[in-house]
């Protein structure tokens, strides 16, 4: 059975998919920007959509039952490679002692001209 995962607490789907979907045990979480849910506005800086995107996996997560500490894998979507050394610190904040495998890849654009987008699964707690 496949279970459709909503919250308001991350940005609503701007497009036909779904913020994440629960299948066997397994959370796939669409990629998320960093769109505060609250304003619906993209943040400023590359550090503040980090923090954000990862705000808002964790929250898309929360609401399915799991958590960031259950993620088993992420893809990244980064639009400057230069970026990766501040990235790789933020990132390293959220999972300090769980590292899930990942996957980094520099892209041209990203939806709505953002910096970054990171897609994630995870396991149900």
């Amino acid at each position: 059975m496949i279970k459709t995962i909503l919250t308001d607490r991350a940005p609503a789907a701007v497009g036909p998919y779904s913020q994440a979907l629960e299948v066997n045990g397994f959370v796939f979480c669409s990629g998320q920007i960093g769109i505060n849910p609250k304003t619906g506005n993209l943040v400023e800086g590359f550090e503040n959509q980090v923090r954000q995107v990862i705000s808002n996996l964790k929250a898309v997560l929360e609401k399915s039952g799991s958590d960031l500490s259950q993620v088993v894998k992420t893809t990244v979507f980064i639009k400057d490679m230069n970026d990766y050394p501040l990235f790789n610190k933020v990132y390293g904040e959220f999972f300090e002692n769980h590292k899930p495998a990942r996957a980094t890849v520099e892209v041209s654009r990203l939806p709505k001209d953002c910096l970054i987008e990171i897609e994630a699964i995870a396991v149900k707690n």
